[in-house]
């Protein structure tokens, strides 16, 4: 993927993410601080049922890092996805003879249309994230 174009993607999803961690994750994580420490409050509780309600505390969190990670995941393949095929056009285009100047530019345009169509499914994947991050820390 040029070089622009990757840049673009990567500074809108480091937006998103910042934007997660900060209105979602930082609270999870506030959360899951506090019950850990109540867990280790109770004196009468053994090693074991402290460490229990440890996880416990932790579950909510470690889901959250897990849907984002996946939603990350997936939305990179898409791309990668998208990308591939324009380098099996471009590929497919000199195999036929075309000009190489020809194929570069043809390869650029596919390209940054994958980036532009990959570009407007951010905000919706943002707001999915985030609503399934609300019900996680509920």
């Amino acid at each position: 993927m040029a070089e622009l174009q990757q840049l673009r993607v990567q500074e809108a999803v480091d937006t998103m993410v910042k934007s997660l961690e900060r209105e979602n994750i930082r609270k999870m994580q506030g959360i899951m601080f506090r019950c850990s420490a109540n867990c280790c409050e109770d004196s009468q509780a053994s090693m074991q049922q402290v460490h229990q309600c440890i996880e416990r505390c932790h579950a909510p969190l470690a889901q959250a890092q897990a849907l984002v990670t996946s939603e990350l995941e997936r939305f990179q393949d898409r791309l990668a996805r998208c990308t591939m095929h324009c380098n099996d056009k471009a590929k497919d285009s000199m195999d036929a003879g075309s000009k190489e100047l020809q194929v570069k530019q043809q390869l650029e345009s596919c390209v940054t249309k994958c980036v532009d169509d990959h570009m407007h499914l951010i905000p919706s994947m943002t707001k999915k994230m985030k609503e399934s991050l609300s019900s996680i820390a509920k």
